[in-house]
């Protein structure tokens, strides 16, 4: 059974696939004369998710989560899960199986909250039942030629300062090294820039590092979500731990973002100016 606020429950049998997105239509190439497709249109979307987020396939013995699309997203298994709950980050063409039990989906900055964006949540339960499904939807009900092109996510300026500082951030995220991670000091943020751009504006001068952590969490979170936000709901222990994790889940920065930093230092002659 899938399930999310303003949207109704949908319940699948083996051999069917759910469709998620702001207008999910089959993916080019299917076979559709063999696979059964249901359409999951999703409330409130952001204008920059995808037509097709991801897909729910249901086997004979298992449930896989299939991401196809932007934003990349949170799940979450409960307590029912092999060796307790667990947290997986979904980005474009990444599987996971989903545990029996139930399982939460955060598609983050998906949901369209005024003129800002909030995290849309989906719940996915997995039960073994009698042979109970729904009916697969036509498949012409399927094909929303006018719906509006997807839109670029909001994000940083590439190579800005607060795209540098949120590299930094994120740096334990996007390396690996996230067991325990600590998050940078104002002068370790400074230092890790200079490294990289030979260059940090006005980072020197601590109160310049919070302003631009400030900046990263707005966007990183949104209005709704913003930890530094006077009256937001979330409440976060350790906002600037909670900045870099989040800048490295939304992309904001990635991996690549910080090889290519790596590589600049190491050879000054390729660093952009």
């Amino acid at each position: 059974m899938v399930r999310g606020s303003g949207a109704p429950a949908v319940v699948l049998g083996s051999g069917e696939t759910l469709l998620v997105g702001r207008a999910p239509q089959v993916p080019e190439g299917r076979p559709e004369t063999q696979l059964r497709f249901s359409p999951y249109p999703l409330p409130d979307c952001a204008e920059h998710v995808s037509r097709l987020l991801g897909e729910v396939v249901v086997g004979d013995e298992t449930v896989r989560l299939r991401w196809r699309g932007n934003p990349a997203a949170q799940l979450s298994s409960m307590f029912d899960a092999p060796g307790g709950a667990r947290r997986v980050i979904l980005t474009e063409g990444v599987s996971a199986q989903l545990d029996d039990g139930e399982n939460q989906l955060l598609v983050l900055r998906g949901k369209q909250v005024g003129a800002g964006h909030a995290d849309l949540l989906l719940a996915m339960d997995v039960t073994r039942v009698d042979e109970t499904t729904t009916r697969p939807i036509p498949l012409p009900a399927l094909l929303d030629r006018d719906a509006a092109p997807t839109k670029d996510a909001p994000g940083l300026v590439p190579h800005g300062r607060e795209w540098f500082v949120a590299l930094a951030l994120a740096e334990p995220w996007l390396s690996g090294a996230d067991d325990y991670p600590r998050p940078p000091t104002n002068r370790e943020i400074y230092e890790r820039v200079l490294s990289w751009r030979g260059y940090a504006w006005n980072l020197e001068r601590p109160q310049r590092v919070d302003e631009a952590i400030r900046k990263v969490s707005a966007v990183a979170f949104g209005p709704h979500e913003d930890p530094f936000r006077a009256g937001t709901d979330r409440q976060v222990r350790n906002v600037r731990f909670a900045v870099g994790r989040r800048a490295a889940e939304v992309r904001l920065v990635t991996a690549d973002d910080l090889s290519a930093a790596n590589r600049a230092r190491r050879n000054p002659s390729t660093e952009e100016r």
